[in-house]
């Protein structure tokens, strides 16, 4: 009995210091950096007022400058080729990337989408820049949930993820202001769940 209390200690000391490496170091966000909200229309604010979208909200949340850098309609690929241009504000220090809905809708490659979300996050990181990845939802057999890609890029990149946030949002009708898109509900929950999730991770107090 005692033999076996002694491994079980020596177990969850040994995954203690496990997590302990792996788990990134973080530093707040000090005074003058900037969280840059990277996206499409759901990043945009559409189906709300421009003061309604999430990227707004969650400036007064945080009380750090958020950066709305959502475009209608993007892709994978023109938010890649856009996303150089972007990174020459050197005061971003973290970066939310909600993107893929359109390459979705359109049927693209998801190989292609894979690859394009994985060098913008690459891109980020050379920067020395922080990413949050926040996953992108499709209908399948068990309702709405985030392709599973995402989950596979932020296990390889090393990144923090939120997979349920917008399929929490999306399957609520009451928080849709169409099929795809939230209403100014919907972005009020969306800001206040990454805002928890920044405290979480030690960026916001």
């Amino acid at each position: 009995m005692l033999k076996a209390f002694a491994s079980l200690l020596l177990l969850l000391l040994l995954a203690a210091i496990y997590f302990m490496k792996s788990a990134p170091e973080v530093t707040p966000l000090q005074t003058g950096d900037t969280i840059l909200a990277f996206g499409d229309s759901i990043t945009h604010g559409y189906g709300a007022s421009a003061h309604e979208s999430y990227p707004v909200v969650l400036q007064t949340l945080t009380g750090s400058p958020v950066i709305n850098a959502g475009v209608n309609g993007d892709t994978t690929s023109e938010g890649l080729a856009r996303f150089p241009g972007v990174l020459e504000d050197d005061t971003i220090r973290l970066m939310l990337l909600c993107l893929g809905g359109n390459d979705i809708l359109q049927q693209r490659s998801k190989r292609r989408l894979k690859a394009n979300l994985k060098r913008i996050v690459q891109m980020a990181k050379a920067k020395k820049i922080d990413v949050v990845l926040i996953g992108v939802p499709t209908f399948g057999v068990f309702g709405m949930t985030s392709l599973p890609l995402y989950k596979e890029i932020a296990e390889e990149e090393g990144i923090p993820y939120m997979p349920s946030l917008l399929p929490d949002v999306l399957g609520d009708r009451a928080l849709r202001a169409d099929y795809v898109h939230p209403n100014a509900a919907g972005y009020r929950v969306i800001a206040e769940r990454v805002a928890e999730r920044l405290r979480s991770l030690g960026y916001v107090e």
